[in-house]
């Protein structure tokens, strides 16, 4: 397959759903059961519409194996400036459970954010795994995980930031290593928030902040990227100013 042979060249991607579709996936063994990445996004999509929760667009990304995927599906669904979104990974290599979580994507500067990690939807890929059964359970978690969020969004945008605060957040994630974030991202950081390109984020307030954060990580490769939206989302969730 062209596309394989692609991504085996590189350490990281995004790619479409159709050309998802075509990575080959190893065969299950009596005690691990493979799920094709596609397979897991097919049953995903259906799971919502049950819920009658429309998916507005997908993005994925692969390691260079193939064996690793992070997406993201985008749903119609939000609150004012954003949409909910829910993120997902999979693997063929035990590297990691399939897992889901919950966050939302910012209309004006497309930044992502997740709100914590992602949480495993199974104990492990055994034979009697239920694929749907266990995304039921999921999205369940997922959506109710809505209104915390969206309270949460507006408790940033009302938590108004000395200059002071605001250094001594983003000293705190870097310095005192409160997230394992590239050094490289410090300034860009910095220079996001303290010289906002978007009258969106001028207002001091964690809002701000949060998105001088998650704008600053779109410079990673994907798969790194979606784990840092996620470690960012547990980071400000966790700051009670």
């Amino acid at each position: 397959m062209p596309d394989s042979v692609l991504i085996a060249h590189i350490d990281t991607e995004k790619i479409d759903f159709d050309r998802l579709k075509l990575l080959p996936a190893p065969q299950s063994t009596a005690t691990h059961q493979i799920i094709p990445h596609h397979e897991v996004v097919n049953a995903l999509v259906e799971t919502l519409g049950f819920r009658h929760i429309a998916v507005h667009k997908m993005e994925f990304a692969v390691d260079r194996t193939g064996n690793k995927m992070f997406g993201t599906l985008e749903l119609e669904q939000g609150f004012t400036g954003a949409r909910f979104a829910l993120g997902l990974r999979n693997s063929h290599d035990k590297t990691m459970r399939l897992a889901m979580t919950v966050g939302y994507r910012v209309f004006v500067c497309d930044n992502l954010a997740f709100n914590g990690d992602f949480t495993p939807v199974l104990a492990k890929h055994t034979k009697n795994f239920q694929l749907t059964r266990a995304l039921s359970v999921g999205v369940d978690d997922c959506q109710r995980n809505f209104e915390p969020m969206l309270k949460a969004v507006e408790r940033w945008k009302d938590t108004q930031l000395s200059d002071v605060t605001a250094k001594l957040l983003i000293y705190e994630a870097f310095v005192e290593g409160a997230m394992e974030l590239p050094r490289h991202l410090l300034k860009p950081i910095h220079d996001g928030y303290f010289k906002p390109e978007l009258d969106d984020f001028r207002p001091r307030n964690l809002w701000s902040l949060t998105n001088s954060f998650t704008g600053a990580i779109k410079q990673l490769d994907p798969i790194p990227q979606y784990r840092a939206a996620a470690e960012i989302g547990r980071f400000f969730e966790a700051r009670k100013l």
